[in-house]
């Protein structure tokens, strides 16, 4: 809460409320306060348990598949569950050292430690969720080429994200939408939420040349970028 008490000086000054607030970033925050960053880490669990569920049962966009790449997988248990509904694709969770070294092995899921901005794993899909968001459009673009390079002619990027509606409603799932853009903006000073055409323009711009939202899953839109149409 303390973060918002500096929402002026965030943007009038530029930076993160919560860096304001904690003097840190926080990631770095939750190194240092264990009981602050396993509450986060268990409430980011119970989210994707809900989440992946609905997705599950709402896209099917991973028949076919023999390979996935989880890029910003963490301890990789989205991409267990969906393994474990498709056993015949072979997972490939992708993070940070830091984050694999404490990842779980699961049947079916190889973990590999990388950086996003320098290379990605090739798979016939790559999947990534609240990634995009987390970050400004340069860095989108040069994430967007890397997976782009790892990709089949056929093959295609899954990103699950919050999309903004263009014009504004007051529908519960729409503050919902507005409501995480806020809170966004109090933590991560270079990410935003952005409206559908943004996306379909970060995804041409990377070289892919289709773009679609597949389905909405538990307030977030699967969206699919393909590298050929």
């Amino acid at each position: 809460m303390d973060s918002w008490y500096h929402l002026k000086d965030a943007v009038l000054e530029g930076g993160s409320q919560f860096n304001k607030a904690h003097g840190v970033e926080v990631s770095e925050y939750m190194s240092k306060d264990a009981r602050f960053g396993d509450i986060f880490k268990t409430s980011m669990v119970d989210y994707n348990k809900l989440f992946v569920e609905e997705m599950l049962k709402s896209y099917h966009g991973f028949d076919g598949l023999n390979s996935l790449v989880d890029v910003g997988g963490g301890n990789g248990f989205i991409l267990h569950s969906i393994v474990s509904k498709y056993p015949t694709i072979k997972g490939i969770n992708f993070d940070l050292p830091q984050v694999i070294d404490k990842s779980p092995s699961y049947p079916g899921i190889e973990n590999v430690a990388g950086d996003m901005f320098k290379s990605v794993p090739k798979g016939d899909a790559i999947f990534m969720k609240w990634i995009i968001h987390c970050l400004e459009d340069k860095q989108c673009l040069e994430l967007l080429k890397n997976c782009y390079e790892a990709l089949p002619l056929n093959g295609k990027v899954i990103a699950v994200d919050t999309v903004i509606p263009e014009i504004p409603d007051a529908s519960p799932s729409c503050e919902s939408v507005y409501q995480f853009d806020v809170y966004s903006m109090s933590i991560n000073e270079s990410g935003k939420e952005r409206i559908e055409k943004e996306l379909e323009s970060l995804g041409k711009g990377a070289g892919f040349s289709g773009f679609r939202v597949a389905c909405y899953a538990y307030g977030f839109s699967v969206m699919e970028f393909y590298k050929r149409m």
